[in-house]
Parts: C-alpha cells; structure tokens; sequence
C-alpha cells in the first residue's frame, strides 16, 4: 500500500469517525427530547391512558347513570429500590357512571431514610381516560414520607357518563417514582 493510498484511507476513516460521533450526539439528544415531546403528544391526543393532573372540578349537571355499571379495578407499584409497600385499600369496585367515588391507596415508607416522590397515574384501556376524572388525588403532587411512615391517600374520581356503553372495566394504575433530587 503506498504513502498515498494510507493517507487517503486514514482521511476517510475520520470523515467516517467525526460522521458516526456526530449521529450518535444527535441521537442521544433526541433521546432527552422524546420524553417531554411524549407527554405532550399524550395530553394533546389522550392516548397512553394518561388521566389528568390536576383536580377537575365535578359538574353540579352529571347525571349518574343508574341503569349501567363499570368496574374499576386499582393497581399499584413502586419502583424497585425505593423501599416503599404501596397497595390500594381494594382491588376493585363497581360505580354507576356519573358517581362522585372516594377510595384511598396506603404507603409505607419502609426505609430509615426520608422519601420523596411522585405517584403517576395511567389508565386502561386509554381510549377511556378522557371519561375519567379524578377531583382529588394524592398524584397531583409530591409526597414526602417520613422513615417507616404510613399515610392513607384519597382518590376521588367520576366515570363520565358519556363513556361509551361498551367499556365495563376500567384499571387504574400508579407507579411511585422517586423525585429528583435537587442539588443544594
């Protein structure tokens, strides 16, 4: 191989090198921007069962639907590592749509440390989110636990009566994350 053919192979080899260095920072930023881009097209479209976030306030005009049921079923999990039992009080319960329903989640902070965190909420089958309302829930804000607290929080909720008539089970699940820590 002469002098000329290593050179030209070498510049090629850095034009390659600086090429895949710089997908490779495009892809890592495009991976930071898909989450908040996600969220976004999940409020906007409704899908991924993302239920609200903010309390909603309850139409004195809702009828309750006396002639249908729904059933609701409750699902829990915290992160593995955290250290907390997260558990809703029951696992299920039949609601007429239209019904101002109370029920309550317990956690545990089982660790000797101070938790912070955040319970998110997602709703199957998703195409129901927008017919479910919650007006109270502790997921509107941060929680803070202190070491081997337990704390009863209240979920209260509306099945719109509007929902299409084909939707009989609803489940609504929290994940526990960890708030960020924020240097100080």
């Amino acid at each position: 191989m002469t002098t000329s053919n290593r050179t030209s192979l070498q510049l090629a080899n850095q034009k390659l090198a600086w090429k895949l260095v710089l997908v490779s920072v495009f892809f890592a930023g495009f991976g930071f921007a898909l989450v908040p881009l996600y969220d976004v097209i999940c409020r906007v479209t409704g899908i991924n069962g993302r239920t609200n976030s903010v309390p909603d306030v309850q139409s004195a005009s809702t009828q309750v639907d006396l002639a249908r049921w729904v059933t609701v079923e409750f699902l829990s999990h915290a992160m593995p590592g955290v250290g907390l039992e997260f558990a809703p009080e029951q696992f299920s319960m039949r609601v007429h749509p239209g019904e101002l329903v109370h029920t309550n989640y317990v956690v545990k902070n089982a660790t000797q440390h101070v938790f912070v965190g955040q319970a998110v909420p997602s709703l199957t089958p998703a195409v129901a989110a927008p017919y479910f309302q919650k007006i109270e829930c502790f997921c509107f804000s941060q929680q803070t636990l202190q070491a081997g607290e337990t704390r009863t929080m209240p979920v209260v909720f509306v099945v719109k009566p509007d929902m299409d008539a084909d939707l009989r089970t609803l489940t609504l699940s929290y994940t526990f994350f960890e708030a960020p820590k924020v240097p100080g």
